[in-house]
């Protein structure tokens, strides 16, 4: 069944770009999608799949009930696009002013959407059930993959599988982790409130920008000297904003930035640290600095067995010329909350075209993948959900 199934998706190839390309060329910023969803409902509607639309707020779930019961498998893609101008000269440049699919996420759906057909024309040799989670809203916190949980998208699900196609990976590498892959993606925001004044003048003043500065510097330690070497994390400043006046000490000011880790308990340390010290620096000043810590996405946490299972089964497809146990990534992803729920992995398939001289980072306005990763993304997802069948009875 399995190389009538490579057969197949190579037969569907072409289809499967050409699904990439249009909806790269329509990208829907996240929350605000409306036909991307209509569009993907439309296509599991002609394969004879039950699809539920709106789930958990623009979500699509689809499901392809085998011919005997069995175990259920659910895959996962992602479609919004990010609040970015597409620089690049190609056919299929974004149509949409300041929108674009900045980081693949036309390129997991095309995947799971030609995947779904080659699966469904082998429908009667199944022994189990596929969901196929269409998931909005990935990239702007709090995200879809939670309110798509609580409508009910993993009711019944026995594992689940996911795949980011990754640009920095050489293509026919798959990169995998039997822990953390991703970190957990903290907001926070600092206020800080001091007393403004004339810049020839500084004895009269609390000065929001010197204490913003100290503050800065100190937040440094937080990593370097208040945490384990042993425990990862991050923690970046994004933007310090205060008054742009050459001649006027700034009343006030606003730090923002991020904080990743894999440990919860590493993460509620640093928040805690953070607290102390900007309370400690603005007390030492005589102003006033208000702590606002958002938490993100959890961390991706593979379970072992799967994720050991993603392994063998992508080391025999066809196109995959290296499975390599990679080192977990700071960026975040909220695929995280559906491992919270089942069991299952989410891995990295390698998406950088071996001839290209430069190749752009996810996020950036001018990037792109080699479009053959969706096939190997495709290949390995539907090993994966054979497998699975007799697996997981």
């Amino acid at each position: 069944m399995i190389e009538k199934l490579n057969e197949q998706l190579d037969h569907a190839y072409d289809e499967m770009v050409s699904v990439r390309r249009y909806l790269h060329q329509y990208p829907e910023l996240s929350h605000h999608e409306v036909e991307t969803p209509k569009y993907i409902a439309e296509y599991h509607r002609k394969l004879g799949h039950e699809v539920r639309e709106g789930v958990g707020g623009r979500g699509v779930v689809a499901t392809l009930k085998g011919a005997k019961p069995g175990p259920t498998i659910a895959l996962r893609a992602d479609f919004d696009a990010l609040p970015m101008q597409d620089e690049k000269d190609v056919p299929y440049k974004s149509k949409v002013p300041g929108v674009t699919h900045a980081c693949g996420h036309d390129g997991h759906t095309a995947t799971l959407l030609i995947l779904a057909k080659v699966l469904n024309g082998l429908q009667q040799s199944f022994e189990g059930n596929v969901v196929f989670i269409h998931q909005h809203a990935e990239e702007l916190e709090p995200g879809g993959a939670r309110p798509m949980i609580e409508d009910g998208c993993l009711e019944g699900v026995d594992v689940i599988f996911g795949t980011h196609l990754w640009a920095p990976t050489p293509l026919g590498k798959i990169e995998y982790n039997t822990g953390a892959l991703m970190a957990a993606a903290d907001r926070f925001e600092i206020t800080i409130k001091g007393k403004g004044g004339h810049g020839a003048q500084p004895h009269d003043t609390k000065d929001s920008i010197l204490l913003g500065a100290q503050i800065v510097q100190s937040l440094q330690q937080v990593v370097s000297r208040r945490t384990d070497p042993l425990d990862s994390a991050v923690l970046s400043i994004g933007s310090f904003v205060a008054d742009n006046a050459f001649n006027v000490i700034a009343d006030s000011a606003k730090i923002i930035g991020t904080v990743r880790t894999f440990d919860e308990a590493v993460q509620e340390r640093i928040a805690e640290e953070m607290e102390q010290i900007i309370e400690g620096n603005a007390r030492s000043f005589g102003a006033k600095a208000e702590l606002h810590y958002t938490k993100g996405y959890p961390a991706v946490i593979n379970h072992e067995e799967e994720a050991n299972f993603v392994s063998e089964e992508a080391s025999k497809t066809p196109g995959i010329d290296e499975v390599e146990h990679a080192k977990p990534q700071m960026g975040g992803e909220d695929f995280s909350y559906y491992l919270q729920h089942v069991k299952g992995a989410f891995f990295f398939t390698g998406a950088k075209n071996p001839e290209w001289t430069e190749v752009y980072p996810h996020h950036h306005p001018k990037f792109d993948i080699d479009e053959r990763a969706m096939l190997h993304a495709a290949k390995v997802l539907g090993r994966l959900t054979i497998e699975a069948f007799s697996r997981y009875k």
